[in-house]
């Protein structure tokens, strides 16, 4: 709908619809318009100004005694063509708004349920819901572009990764609704992901409650994203091998197996077996708890990089040791489960980086001498390094 040439006289919006008409005692016809942002009912300005330019001037009552007989008109009779309700107003206007309100809920209910139909995931219908929401708060009316646009233009606490999903999130919208828009430009520079030491990992594990703990013990083992972890069922665990199979990958990634330390198998069968699932409750829950762990830990040990650990890191960081061990970038993407080689090479230059000649040289040295102590000390991630006699030294970077 194009913009009309009048603006609500409350909120500036040039958003209006045409409301009906009323008449001037002298027949005179006023637009009458409705603000489609604040509900504000008004008279056209310009109709206003033109029915006084054409009234014709009459004496007024205080030119003549009114005790004087020839002063009252009584010759005049009030034209009345259309009345106006003054009580029944803001009610109208609050009906429209929540008629509105139900319109545009019912269509982001019915967006959920197409794009379940479509087969999208679980994540990427809440984030998608969560935007057009977003967009709301901000004042944005989903059924004009125009609108949506001005609201993206705003300035707000929005990373360019969230409004390049937002204008992601509308687009589709308009397709199930049947209709289209010139998105605007967003462009979403790749940032390097931060890389913890494995100590400070290990301090965030050591630190959670039993629940979360395997939780993220199976994220640094297994580099899985929080969700595909999340959805983890006890029938995809072998407790016997020590083996976890995801078989629901996230974002279109591979199916994998991962064979797992004993000490992690020994903390998911701490876990209650009280569901079908491993991990009981929600994600959002989980993330919360961690988030306070998080902070209780970066001021008892006066580290604030934990603050920047989140759970997709466990992933980062996994997959640039991987690299690191194995100098091997396809095995790093079969175990990450990428389809292409472009989205495991951003390791390859962290781990240049992170382990140049000189970067960080300090290692832990163990020494081992019997099969089992050099089967646990592998199982951690120690290196081969030389063996002296009966001795076996392994090594691992601090």
């Amino acid at each position: 709908m194009a913009e009309a040439a009048v603006c609500c006289p409350q909120c500036g919006s040039r958003k209006v619809w045409r409301d009906a008409k009323r008449y001037t005692p002298s027949g005179f016809e006023i637009q009458r318009w409705l603000c489609r942002y604040c509900g504000r009912r008004f008279s056209d300005p310009n109709d206003i100004q033109r029915a006084g330019k054409a009234i014709p001037s009459v004496e007024t009552g205080d030119t003549k005694p009114l005790k004087r007989r020839n002063a009252i008109v009584i010759n005049r009779q009030i034209c009345v063509t259309e009345t106006k309700n003054l009580a029944a107003e803001p009610q109208t206007t609050e009906v429209l708004r929540r008629k509105i309100a139900e319109d545009i809920n019912g269509k982001l209910v019915q967006y959920a349920w197409t794009m379940q139909q479509d087969g999208y995931a679980k994540e990427t219908i809440r984030v998608n819901s969560s935007c057009l929401r977003a967009l709301i708060e901000r004042g944005a009316n989903l059924l004009d572009p125009a609108s949506v646009k001005e609201a993206l233009a705003k300035e707000q606490k929005w990373s360019s990764a969230r409004k390049r999903n937002a204008i992601t999130a509308y687009t589709l919208f308009l397709k199930f609704n049947g209709m289209a828009w010139n998105k605007p430009k967003c462009e979403v520079t790749r940032k390097f992901p931060f890389i913890p030491t494995e100590q400070e990992i290990d301090a965030l594990i050591a630190g959670s409650g039993k629940r979360n703990a395997a939780f993220l013990r199976i994220l640094k083992e297994t580099a899985m994203r929080s969700g595909e972890a999340k959805r983890l069922e006890w029938a995809d665990i072998d407790r016997e091998k020590n083996i976890i199979t995801l078989n629901a990958p996230e974002k279109g990634s591979n199916p994998r197996m991962w064979k797992v330390s004993p000490a992690l198998m020994e903390m998911v069968n701490a876990l209650p077996r009280n569901s079908p699932e491993v991990f009981t409750g929600s994600l959002k829950s989980m993330k919360t708890t961690f988030q306070k762990t998080r902070k209780r830990l970066a001021q008892t040990l006066q580290n604030p990089r934990l603050l920047r650990i989140h759970f997709h890191t466990f992933r980062h960081w996994k997959a640039t040791m991987l690299y690191h061990q194995t100098k091997d970038p396809y095995y790093v993407k079969s175990f990450l489960g990428h389809k292409e080689l472009s989205s495991t090479e951003v390791y390859i230059n962290i781990e240049h980086t992170l382990f140049e000649a000189g970067a960080n040289d300090e290692f832990t040295v163990k020494i081992a001498e019997k099969p089992e102590e050099i089967k646990s000390l592998l199982e951690v991630g120690f290196e081969y390094v030389c063996q002296k006699d009966t001795l076996i030294f392994f090594r691992k970077r601090k």
